[in-house]
């Protein structure tokens, strides 16, 4: 089924590409056509199961108050605590007893079938009068084991960067549920009676339990079949501990939360008391009512989680949402201890503003608020939050209400039951004005330390800016440059604030210039030149007025003049004299040049003219940045080689620099000539990536060249990378797509480090989930060929060449499997799952490569899982190559007819193993077919094309002989070396000059035929 379910998915992903209404419909609602099946399948269990939770919740409040009136339900809060936390251990039971797929169809199952005895009301004798309180008691278990099993299988069924996509539509099923059943029950209770629908809802949840069946078992990669096991924490890990301003946030996280959980319990305890009270009619009535609320209430819900949620926390940011629930329940509490509305009605505008901010705006903002916790320890936090915190809350409450209503009733003994129920209302509804001001208050604290806690994180590297709130990150960078303190780190946070808003760093930064250090006052200005805005001027003109060091002062100046809209340039002229520091004077002149006119730009000229010649260094240097900063080289173009040629490295670089700078098409060569030395390698670098997309197509150039060495490749890889433009990127997984071997494992490396995850996003939007698990497919294939070769080549008599060989195999294996974990870190967020998995299994320690699978096996939830895992698990090279025998088609061959099968795959192979298969050809002898010989002749490696001469030698003399006359002018040493030894044994001419007809390139292994 598992295949047939994969088919299924492919064609739903061909006929969504192919249909244009498709896939604007897709860019719309922002999913991909790969995640659709699974969004509608999530979708469809989750409203099935909260209808029928919705239909039970409004049936058992109508029974249960008809059976035993709302002043007892503090009891069934103070049950619901030891449910809450007997079912939290049991659900973990079942994960260490059962695989997960089985856990989570199980549990869906079994909140469904106690409906059905508490409907046909069996076992009289057990359960009698108390079906009615445990069947509102089990309500609450329901609750728990629906949210988990939701959460669970959908973080099974999505990464995070794909559940941000699917979840909001996932997670209306709830508030599609409340519109269908608040329309559907009154209509059905008229027809089946209202006992009648506890078996619907029965039904319905198991309709639920239907759907997730289906999706365990047609995505069976995403969940893991071994069952959960405790591993142990490595030490230092169990020895760390929450501790200074974590530890301090902690506990504002589970107030937070306890507070969100206490008023919902008083809110809703009060609504029903209400409900009971002011409502004197029928149970059935009542249930009607709870239904149209519901409906109502959802039918608000569905439109503001798809209409303003989403836009009111971008537009406001996190905490100023979080602040809006308890703000109005305050609001609307004052009102009615005044007076000033009706009591009733106070306690149902409570109870809509509640549900509807609950699941909508908390929904949204509630897991923001666990991200500067670092990943090693959230899991946890979340464990203490919503396990342990939120249930002991529950139950505390509801002895807190039990202790009111007894205190009422003992103070108030006189009082009739109307005056005592209104008493106890007012004092609950102060309650409930209580705890949300704690509650108001506890957001605003933790404002404050989320944001100091961001930095920290984000300075650890724990945190990814693509995962926090960006206002609050940027006033936490303000805090820090503000209060005293290293500079060092308020270096790294004005490098931070240029990451997360490079285009507003000066609204944070202008008004700090006066204070800040000289290093800091550079490093300012130069994040603001990068975008220059001229409502910054005249903070930066006042700052010329100050003593500033010339490097300040230059760029000051520079910012001034390029951000005023009709400056007058004449000032400028004073400060070309020679007396006046190279930086300040190359600056000068360089805007001249740029603004002046024609009397000053040949001022300027000349100036830059001395500058350029002149015998000290720095003045060279000044002048050759001050070039690039001029825009149009215009006369002192003349300059540019010399300079590119100067004894000195500092001018060479700069002049790298200006060129990029100004755009110079006809010395871009010199650029790239630059990555080819080392003293020059990072400058040039520099360079090409200030030329942005201009440089692209120079640099694919480069990096496509086989004959360029891997070096100068990978660096210009890594210049597209830094460029990061949506062009660059696009070049980047072009050449990921179609690179194999180191190439692709380099590319790797720079997509997975790009700031902001940028490059992991690009690969998931040009190629998808599909594409990196073809990848991935690939590599696991690859793989699998080494092991039939390795196997094959288990030759008796071990000699030097099998050996040689079976170690190189070995080695591209480890290259291989680095690369499968690269590519899994393009699919799975946190990478630090991964990096751990990666850790472990290099370990020699069976114990940490069990913990290692275990965490792939948790983690991932690709098609091959099952083979990837049997590939890195320790087992001998047979085994595991009969356990993955079909998924890779292996057929035992000889060792020649593997040999031969390997060189087939040479594009694949490096080029030790390449060489290493032609010495192990010649030392038995094998014959090989002459479009595998001629392109070992033609690989740009010398000692490839060695390793075939001394194969040839060999195998087929003649063959050699006819070959050796074009080989003689090979550019590499040792091959050409052994041509003219080759020669001098077949006693052919080894005159190198005449080449016997062939002219001479200097590239004489491409001379070779095809």
């Amino acid at each position: 089924m598992a295949a047939a379910g994969a088919s299924m998915s492919d064609g739903w992903i061909v006929a969504l590409q192919k249909n244009l209404w498709s896939r604007k419909i897709l860019q719309v609602v922002n999913i991909r056509p790969e995640e659709v099946e699974r969004t509608i399948l999530l979708f469809a269990f989750y409203t099935a199961t909260s209808i029928g939770v919705l239909w039970l919740e409004i049936s058992a409040a109508a029974l249960f108050l008809g059976e035993y009136g709302a002043e007892s339900l503090p009891w069934i809060y103070i049950a619901s605590a030891g449910i809450g936390t007997g079912l939290g251990f049991f659900y973990s039971l079942l994960q260490k007893l059962l695989p997960l797929r089985r856990v989570l169809v199980l549990t869906a199952v079994l909140m469904a079938l106690p409906l059905l005895l508490f409907r046909l009301e069996i076992s009289p004798a057990l359960l009698g009068g108390y079906s009615v309180f445990l069947m509102r008691l089990w309500l609450e278990a329901v609750y728990v084991l629906n949210e988990l099993n939701t959460s669970i299988t959908a973080n099974q069924l999505f990464n995070i960067r794909e559940i941000k996509r699917t979840y909001p539509i996932i997670s209306s099923g709830i508030l599609v549920a409340d519109v269908l059943s608040g329309v559907s029950l009154p209509i059905l209770r008229s027809i089946i009676g209202l006992e009648n629908i506890i078996l619907l809802a029965s039904l319905m949840l198991l309709v639920g339990a239907g759907i997730l069946a289906y999706i365990s078992q047609t995505y069976q990669q995403f969940f893991p079949d071994s069952r959960r096991r405790l591993l142990e924490d490595p030490p230092e890990s169990a020895a760390r501990r929450l501790r200074g301003p974590l530890q301090r946030y902690v506990i504002l996280l589970v107030a937070f939360f306890v507070m969100v959980q206490v008023l919902w319990l008083l809110i809703d305890f009060q609504y029903l008391s209400q409900l009971e009270a002011s409502l004197n009619v029928r149970v059935e009535d009542i249930a009607d009512f709870l239904a149209l609320f519901s409906s109502i209430l959802g039918l608000f819900e569905l439109l503001t989680q798809w209409f303003i949620s989403s836009r009111a926390i971008e537009r406001l940011g996190v905490f100023i949402v979080a602040t809006i629930p308890p703000a109005l329940i305050v609001a609307v509490s004052f009102l009615s201890l005044t007076r000033l509305i009706d009591l009733f009605l106070g306690l149902i505008l409570l109870k809509f503003l509640d549900e509807l901010l609950r699941y909508t705006l908390l929904a949204s903002t509630g897991p923001v608020l666990f991200q500067p916790v670092p990943d090693d320890q959230r899991s946890r936090v979340q464990s203490i939050v919503r396990g342990i915190a939120e249930p002991l809350s529950t139950g505390l409450t509801g002895l807190g209400m039990l202790a009111t209503i007894w205190l009422c009733q003992y103070l108030l003994p006189a009082g009739t039951q109307a005056q005592l129920h209104r008493i106890q209302s007012f004092v609950f509804v102060g309650y409930i004005g209580l705890f949300a001001a704690i509650w108001l208050g506890t957001v605003l604290m933790l404002r404050s330390r989320y944001t100091g806690l961001l930095v920290l994180s984000a300075e650890r590297g724990d945190l990814s800016l693509a995962d926090v709130d960006p206002r609050s990150l940027r006033r936490a960078v303000l805090d820090t440059l503000e209060r005293p303190g290293a500079e060092a780190d308020k270096a790294s946070s004005i490098e931070l604030l240029s990451f997360l808003d490079a285009k507003a760093v000066g609204d944070v930064l202008a008004p700090m210039l006066p204070n800040l250090t000289p290093t800091l006052q550079r490093q300012a200005l130069e994040e603001m030149l990068k975008h220059p805005n001229s409502i910054y001027l005249d903070r930066v003109r006042a700052l010329l007025s100050q003593p500033l060091t010339p490097e300040v002062f230059a760029l000051a100046l520079r910012y001034v003049w390029l951000t005023d809209a009709d400056p007058d340039l004449t000032p400028l002229q004073g400060y070309l004299q020679p007396t006046v520091d190279p930086a300040v004077r190359g600056t000068a002149a360089s805007l001249l040049l740029r603004r002046g006119d024609a009397q000053q730009k040949a001022i300027a000229t000349d100036t830059l003219r001395r500058m350029l010649t002149h015998d000290r260094e720095r003045e060279r240097v000044m002048g050759c940045r001050a070039l690039g900063e001029a825009q149009y080289l215009q006369a002192l173009r003349l300059y540019i080689k010399p300079l590119l040629q100067d004894s000195s490295l500092r001018v060479r670089c700069a002049m790298l620099e200006a060129i990029a700078a100004t755009h110079s098409e006809e010395y871009y060569p010199s650029l790239l000539r630059g990555l080819q030395y080392k003293s020059t390698r990072d400058a040039a670098l520099h360079a090409l990536v200030r030329l942005d997309n201009d440089a692209i197509p120079l640099l694919v150039k480069l990096a496509e060249d086989p004959y360029q060495p891997e070096l100068v490749r990978t660096y210009a890889l890594t210049a597209m990378g830094q460029i990061g433009s949506v062009e660059a990127l696009n070049a980047l997984v072009s050449q990921l797509m179609t690179a194999w071997g180191s190439t692709r494992r380099n590319i790797l490396r720079i997509l997975v480090k790009l700031p902001q995850e940028t490059g992991i996003d690009a690969v998931s939007d040009i190629l998808g989930r599909n594409g990196v698990e073809s990848l991935i497919q690939q590599e696991i294939l690859f793989v699998g060929q080494l092991y039939a070769a390795i196997v094959d080549f288990d030759i008796e008599d071990g000699n030097r060449e099998v050996a040689l060989l079976v170690r190189a195999l070995r080695d591209q294996q480890t290259d291989s499997i680095e690369r499968l974990f690269l590519l899994m870190r393009l699919l799975y967020h946190p990478n630090s799952a991964i990096q751990a998995a990666a850790f472990n299994l290099e370990s020699n320690s069976p114990d940490f490569m069990a913990r290692g699978l275990e965490i792939l096996d948790n983690t991932i939830d690709i098609a091959s899982k099952r083979t990837l895992l049997v590939l890195l698990d320790r087992r001998s090279d047979r085994d595991k190559l009969q356990s993955i025998s079909e998924a890779i088609g292996y057929q035992a061959m000889s060792p020649s007819q593997r040999l031969r099968h390997l060189l087939e795959l040479r594009y694949f192979l490096s080029d030790w193993t390449l060489a290493c298969c032609f010495h192990l050809a010649r030392r038995y002898r094998w014959s090989l077919t002459t479009e595998q010989t001629l392109a070992g002749l033609r690989h740009p490696t010398g000692f490839v094309r060695e390793s075939v001469l001394t194969y040839l030698k060999v195998a087929s003399p003649r063959s050699l002989i006819d070959l050796l006359p074009r080989l003689k002018a090979d550019p590499d040493r040792i091959v050409s070396a052994q041509v003219e030894t080759l020669m001098a044994e077949f006693n052919l001419a080894v005159d190198l000059s005449r080449n016997n007809g062939h002219r001479s390139n200097g590239a004489g292994y491409k001379n070779v035929p095809t």
